[in-house]
């Protein structure tokens, strides 16, 4: 793969053979849109790694009601989360969703911004897992609660505020994971009220362009330089990654990271916070 940063990556086999480490915590952070009528919390109760505990973006995340769900949370509310689950500073984190690349990137981000970096997200999900072969449990297990220091990065996160002041000064690559059709409007967003359409002046490059839906997996690094070259990701410029509502933006931000293009964020709130405001402009057709 000749990734740079591989090791933000593991193998299903490898975490295998992590089972039993006590320094070890696996998550299942499965995320599912409602209109696959699909429930996270239900299927990991179900079945999941043997010693996984659920860790669900909807819970660990700003508990006060904004337009965009699963806004990132204190440092406080964070560090308390992650200390309930036995997860201090040493521990090593490793991540993964039902279906491969979904929403395990964005449990790996959140971790990150908050200054944790030994955290890899398991390529292949709880599919190929279960594809494989491999140990599942309904058990839940249950962890010695631990303390875990949160420091909140706040470079590696753009606000509404920062994304329209982007607008003129144009500091930030605006980089967009929707579906192109999303991105220029010509289909409707599932969220009520979110108008269709994409932020004036970003770009589009749909995550599934860079995931091997099948696999689990991204493509190569040479695929993933040539997908953001094509862009403009081409690391000469600060990159706000966005999407429906900061799920599979990360899953850019992971792409460029594989690569060495580390200087980007996420912008959280992204379309549903973005396209449902009145007062923001809305963009259709292509970038």
């Amino acid at each position: 793969m000749s990734y740079q940063n591989a090791d933000s990556l593991i193998e299903t086999a490898s975490v295998a053979d992590l089972l039993d480490d006590c320094n070890v915590r696996i998550l299942d952070g499965s995320y599912h849109l409602a209109a696959t009528g699909r429930d996270a919390r239900a299927e990991y109760a179900a079945a999941h790694i043997p010693g996984a505990l659920h860790f669900d973006i909807e819970t660990v995340c700003d508990p006060n009601p904004t337009p965009s769900p699963h806004m990132f949370p204190s440092a406080e509310d964070f560090e308390s989360a992650v200390g309930a689950m036995g997860i201090s500073n040493d521990t090593r984190v490793i991540v993964y969703d039902a279906d491969g690349l979904f929403s395990a990137p964005r449990v790996w981000w959140m971790f990150r911004v908050f200054g944790h970096a030994n955290v890899a997200v398991m390529t292949g999900g709880f599919r190929n897992w279960q594809t494989e072969g491999r140990p599942v449990t309904a058990d839940v297990p249950s962890f010695a609660p631990t303390r875990f220091d949160a420091r909140l990065d706040a470079n590696k996160l753009r606000s509404i505020e920062q994304i329209i002041a982007n607008l003129d000064a144009g500091s930030d690559l605006v980089l967009d994971a929707r579906a192109a059709n999303r991105f220029d409007g010509s289909t409707p967003e599932s969220r009520e009220g979110v108008e269709p359409g994409h932020i004036p002046g970003s770009v589009n490059l749909p995550y599934a362009e860079i995931v091997d839906a099948e696999a689990g997996a991204f493509y190569d690094a040479s695929t993933l330089r040539t997908a953001f070259d094509r862009v403009g990701a081409d690391g000469s410029r600060t990159v706000a990654t966005t999407c429906g509502s900061g799920v599979t933006a990360c899953i850019l931000g992971l792409g460029m990271h594989l690569i060495g293009r580390d200087d980007w964020a996420l912008y959280d709130g992204s379309w549903t916070e973005w396209g449902g405001n009145a007062d923001t402009p809305k963009a259709k057709g292509g970038a």
